[in-house]
């Protein structure tokens, strides 16, 4: 294919993406193939000669289609749903065709500036204070990494990257049970080690972490000659929503100058509504905060609002200069690959840009806000079946439950049939989760088109199949 062949192409490709987007809620949300179907239907051998895009176009929609789970489903309920708003993935569209890469502020000013521009319009929507300074990674997981790593130097007095931990002492880092398990793969990775996790219990209504027994475990490590690194916190887990007492535990942190990092990857995007704030009250005396624009916002995947009190200390951690990347005669510039452990970074910045001038605040807001009324109305309604259980409450748009009929000695193995048949039948998507040993189903509405009348044909579908089952 050639460049004088694109138009036609790109055409033809914008309209399938619209009509896509306009008719995926007929599909079943979940892919219906079998394990190994799409890559037996892929040649063994690569091809020696060029095809036409016809060709390709076809074998798309015939093989690789089947084998998608369709996260722009208005029905998806699963996880945390990646959005792809249409300014969004026109965005997406130009920073593709101009392909720069964006390491360094001389390898595309424009990408560079208006990330540190769009950073501060998120950083002024969630109303955190001029303190904080904003860099896009790519993933929480990233952020959290950046955060883990930057704690391990600090308490080593930045001697970690030089001498390595083994002439080290051990260090601690303190989350509760709740976590993702981006931040056990950032203790791994650091080299800190899972056994240095410190699991403080949790405690009240959010299921977030005891302040109480943050201290405690603080001090015991103290006691025993361990070095407290850092505490990570999080607002909106991915299980049930569980809730850090965030204010309450970054006081026990500043009293032993303990690094600290608020995870909020899906619900920091509903803090643009300042009615959601108390649920992360405190956060402004955190070092470091990260959400997901591409998880509720809008933005599609992969971009990840990574905001830092002072960016001195993650460019210390993470920073290399070779002659080769140095820009000289310019002041005052960011280079954002010393603020990420990638070098090679993607133009994200643009997708926001459009996003937020095609909607606004406002827009955005209302979206939100509407996904957590509509998911109340749907906890509300299933908390009257008789043989329905409600679990933990809505957290957000978030809430779990189970199905409990009289009679039946294995809910677990009940409630896992449930999801299975739920998700096979294709009208909505589901997940599981666990509550304390017990297995139950998590519900949470997120995706940017998704209607009220969607969400409440979760209802219908959840009763009808489950009361099948139990026949």
């Amino acid at each position: 294919m050639k460049w004088n062949d694109f138009s036609e192409w790109g055409r033809k490709v914008a309209d399938w993406t619209q009509g896509y987007h306009l008719t995926v809620g007929d599909r079943p949300v979940r892919a219906k193939t079998e394990p190994g179907e799409v890559l037996n239907a892929l040649p063994q051998i690569p091809p020696e000669d060029g095809e036409g895009m016809e060709a390709i176009f076809r074998d798309f929609e015939d093989i690789v289609m089947p084998g998608i789970t369709h996260w722009q489903h208005p029905r998806f309920f699963a996880y945390f749903t990646s959005n792809a708003a249409a300014p969004s993935v026109l965005a997406e569209f130009l920073t593709a065709a101009i392909a720069p890469q964006c390491m360094l502020w001389q390898t595309s000013p424009a990408a560079t500036e208006m990330e540190t521009r769009m950073m501060d319009w998120l950083r002024q929507a969630l109303d955190l204070t001029d303190q904080f300074q904003g860099v896009i990674q790519d993933s929480a997981s990233s952020a959290t990494l950046a955060a883990v790593l930057t704690m391990r130097e600090k308490a080593l007095n930045w001697q970690g990257n030089t001498r390595g931990l083994a002439q080290n002492p051990r260090l601690r880092v303190y989350s509760s049970s709740e976590v993702h398990t981006s931040i056990d793969r950032a203790i791994w990775v650091s080299g800190i080690g899972s056994d240095n996790l410190v699991r403080v219990p949790i405690a009240g209504d959010w299921r977030g972490m005891d302040p109480v027994a943050l201290e405690a475990a603080i001090e015991a490590d103290l006691a025993a000659g361990l070095v407290p690194a850092g505490v990570i916190l999080c607002v909106g887990a991915t299980g049930t929503g569980a809730t850090d007492p965030v204010a309450a535990c970054l006081a026990v942190a500043r009293k032993y100058g303990l690094y600290t990092h608020v995870d909020a990857a899906w619900s920091g995007s509903a803090m643009i509504c300042p009615e959601y704030r108390h649920y992360w009250e405190g956060v402004e005396d955190a070092d470091s905060i990260v959400f997901n624009p591409h998880k509720w916002l809008g933005v599609q995947f992969d971009c990840s609002a990574h905001f830092l009190k002072d960016p001195d200390d993650l460019v210390k951690t993470l920073a290399i200069q070779p002659e080769y990347l140095k820009t000289h005669g310019a002041d005052g510039i960011i280079n954002y690959s010393e603020w990420s452990v990638p070098l090679g970074r993607r133009f994200r910045a643009l997708k926001l840009w459009f996003l937020i001038r095609a909607y606004g605040l406002e827009g955005l807001r209302e979206r939100l806000r509407n996904h957590v009324k509509w998911s109340k109305q749907l906890h509300d309604k299933l908390a009257t079946h008789p043989d329905i259980e409600i679990v933990t409450p809505p957290m957000w748009s978030l809430f779990t439950f189970r199905y409990a009929p009289e009679g039946v000695e294995d809910l677990d193995d009940l409630n896992i049939r449930l999801v299975n048949a739920i998700n096979d039948d294709g009208r909505i998507y589901l997940t599981q989760t666990r509550v304390d040993g017990t297995l139950v189903i998590r519900f949470q509405a997120g995706q940017f088109e998704t209607t009220e009348e969607d969400v409440m044909m979760a209802y219908d579908v959840i009763t009808e199949i489950a009361e099948g089952l139990s026949r």
